[in-house]
């Protein structure tokens, strides 16, 4: 008898879990690639432009939304800054046909929550944000999947650093100087990106930094690999050779500060391998989205290598790139 009411049990369940097919608002449910207006310039109080790179064209900015159990829709999301942030609902009003949902800020001096809400009008996102009193349109698509048919082949490697820093685009604010060789971040100023874009690439590059200090490769100039000093730490998603806010390294392979390190980095579509010091840390992991301090969203495009300047002091002395010909 208990062998038969099991077997039953069986059979119904599955009956429950599937027939509720369809979901108010989940058409929502994927990742999006979002690119932030600005149209006022009062907003550079908030800091908007710290990286002195986003001009007329906005800042990016990333949605991943996902269902959660029968029909409640959740999700993920990554600012001009910082790291991903959980969201803990995003709600659809089914009358209106609109969303939205609230963060808690991160790294901003804010005292209320951001609240963003928008519509989809097929594979179009239009909405806004109000950040700190402001009104901030956006506008979204579906991120692109970068799967990759066949594997690359690679190409002639080049070096990144010359004498006349010739091959970087060179801000404002620059405190990077090439002494004897080695490529010096002396002091906060701004990021480094090459003249170059490149889709699928190999990455060698050897770096320090002072104590305390902290940095970033940016590949494509959309996802970081943290450089920071971090010898000793627990693994996270935030610490040296990790994928900023998304990918831990397996291990802290970090030595103290003021040693030479060496990164190895394979980027093929969205999966990304980082070399730490020899150590295999990630291992052909998808990188969901881009990071904070993105250059934009438009994911689907080949991209710089950024250096980040704006955190603190760092050296190069190699940075080899093989970017890949198919």
């Amino acid at each position: 008898m208990k062998k038969i009411l099991i077997a039953f049990t069986i059979l119904l369940f599955p009956a429950v879990v599937f027939a509720q097919t369809t979901i108010p608002g989940e058409e929502v449910i994927g990742r999006w690639n979002i690119t932030v207006t600005i149209e006022d310039e009062e907003l550079e109080n908030l800091g908007l432009f710290r990286h002195g790179l986003y001009a007329d064209e906005g800042f990016p900015a990333w949605l991943e939304v996902k269902l959660s159990g029968f029909s409640r829709l959740i999700g993920n999301y990554v600012g001009y800054e910082g790291s991903a942030r959980p969201i803990s609902e995003v709600h659809y009003d089914e009358a209106e046909d609109k969303f939205h949902f609230s963060i808690p800020p991160q790294w901003m001096h804010i005292d209320e929550d951001i609240y963003f809400e928008f519509t989809l009008d097929g594979d179009k996102m239009e909405g806004f944000k109000i950040l700190d009193g402001n009104t901030l349109h956006f506008t979204g698509e579906p991120a692109p999947s970068l799967d990759r048919e066949e594997p690359p082949v690679w190409g002639s490697p080049k070096n990144l650093l010359d004498d006349d820093m010739s091959r970087w685009i060179i801000p404002e604010n620059n405190k990077f100087r090439m002494i004897d060789g080695i490529l010096v971040n002396e002091e906060v100023g701004g990021n480094l990106v090459t003249k170059e874009r490149y889709d699928d690439f190999k990455l060698s590059a050897e770096f320090r930094y002072p104590e305390g200090s902290n940095s970033g490769i940016y590949l494509r100039g959309r996802y970081e690999v943290q450089i920071e000093d971090n010898y000793g730490w627990d693994i996270s998603d935030l610490i040296i050779g990790g994928v900023y806010g998304f990918i831990e390294p397996s291990v802290n392979a970090a030595k103290p500060a003021g040693e030479w390190q060496t990164f190895e980095i394979t980027l093929v579509g969205r999966h990304v391998t980082v070399v730490h010091n020899g150590i295999e840390v990630i291992s052909n992991r998808p990188i969901p989205g881009i990071t904070g301090g993105s250059l934009n969203s438009r994911e689907g495009e080949p991209g710089p290598i950024m250096l980040q300047g704006d955190h603190g002091p760092v050296d190069f002395r190699k940075l080899v790139i093989t970017p890949a010909v198919n």
